[in-house]
């Protein structure tokens, strides 16, 4: 037994440990949001693979696939386990999620190792085999992460956040022992083979190679459908999001979408983008100036703005439904289109533009924003009382046998 009181402490947006029971409690809390099964989802129970099932957009796919779709399948992330400090978040949010799979009968196995890995993609394989009949309807792809190694060349990719041609002048949000402070940021233009870089760890490479894996051992069912999650955000962040060396990488995904889509003509498949709507995420804190646009854009919104396992239920309602996708003129399936509605957009760009550290508590909903930043690790969450000790040593969920 490891139980122990577990107070939140941090570097800037990044806490050192984890809440167990928070993280549990918002699983549990975001399961029971999702509508019960559509009336037009299939009867049969489909084989998916969630890839970066552990955070964000990632595991809401995972929890509106289980709750809403009633899907079977896979689910892989990579996740630290409890030592000298706690486990990372997404190591409780899996057990929670895992103990909800089981409770409603679906027969969901998750592995936690190195997406990028062939190994990974190797064993996800045999288990497809051994398991799963040897078909897979579903695969999406939601892998946030700041390096990739290339399994072929062994050379090692890091992603940079960066403008591309010029350096970029903008705000960003802070939190500080003096309270929260919006600073002005030079942000340095990408140099040598940043861009290269990024598209090699945020691109399609790693997408297309699982695909490719899967179907090279017809492992793919007919009528088939993969998408990997992104974001394209506003005009207000495209300088360092859009038109940096992320949206390099996001193009490159694009790309990746169309090319396996032809692919995937011959089993009557598809392969698209799911562009995904604002959230405050692990990874998306890590970018300048989103902290900002979320925080302002929620006091713009307020309720209406949509959650990501909102988005999540949206995606896997319209893979089930049986009728055509609703896509863009890029071909690309948009959940983004509340966020990005000119009005609100007017709005939000009112409210950037006039922004200071002076007037920033009037404008953003910091309350809000501060309290989804702790609750990524299972901070601040209604119920819980976090003056009581929790257990910290919660084991990763082993295989069970499949439901009978």
């Amino acid at each position: 037994m490891s139980e122990r009181v577990i107070t939140p402490r941090s570097r800037g947006f990044l806490f050192v440990d984890s809440h167990p029971a928070g993280c549990q409690r918002l699983v549990h809390d975001a399961w029971a949001s999702v509508p019960a099964p559509a009336p037009t989802a299939t009867e049969k129970e489909q084989v998916a693979l969630v890839i970066g099932s552990s955070a964000g957009y990632g595991l809401a796919a995972t929890i509106a696939g289980l709750a809403r779709a009633r899907i079977r399948g896979i689910a892989v992330s990579f996740e630290k386990p409890p030592g000298r400090r706690t486990a990372t978040a997404g190591w409780y949010r899996t057990a929670a999620t895992a103990e909800l799979a089981r409770r409603h009968g679906r027969d969901m196995m998750f592995l936690n190792g190195d997406a990028f890995a062939d190994a990974m993609k190797q064993r996800v394989a045999e288990l497809l085999t051994e398991r799963f009949g040897g078909r897979l309807d579903y695969l999406l792809y939601a892998v946030a992460a700041p390096r990739r190694t290339d399994p072929d060349t062994g050379v090692t990719y890091t992603s940079q956040l960066k403008p591309i041609g010029a350096p970029h002048r903008t705000k960003t949000l802070v939190f500080d022992e003096h309270g929260p402070e919006v600073r002005e940021i030079v942000v340095p233009p990408a140099e040598g083979d940043d861009i290269a870089q990024t598209v090699a760890v945020m691109g399609g490479a790693d997408w297309a190679r699982w695909v490719n894996h899967l179907a090279d051992r017809r492992l793919l069912a007919e009528g088939f459908t993969t998408a990997a999650l992104t974001y394209i955000g506003s005009p207000t962040t495209e300088a360092v999001y859009r038109r940096g060396t992320i949206g390099a990488a996001k193009a490159d995904l694009e790309a990746t979408a169309r090319t396996l889509n032809e692919r995937l003509g011959r089993i009557a498949g598809r392969a698209v983008t799911s562009v995904n709507g604002a959230a405050v995420t692990q990874s998306s804190t890590a970018v300048p100036t989103i902290a900002l646009y979320t925080a302002l854009l929620h006091a713009v919104l307020g309720d209406a703005m949509v959650p990501p396992i909102g988005q999540l239920v949206q995606l896997w309602d319209q893979f089930t439904s049986g009728r055509p996708l609703a896509l863009d003129d890029e071909g690309r399936l948009r959940l983004d289109t509340w966020e990005l509605a000119p009005p609100v957009q007017a709005a939000l760009t009112a409210r950037w533009n006039e922004a200071t550290t002076g007037n920033i508590s009037r404008l953003a909903d910091l309350e809000w924003f501060r309290t989804q930043v702790h609750q990524l690790y299972g901070f601040a969450v209604p119920g819980i009382s976090y003056d009581v000790p929790v257990e910290t040593d919660v084991p990763w969920p082993d295989p069970v046998d499949p439901p009978s």
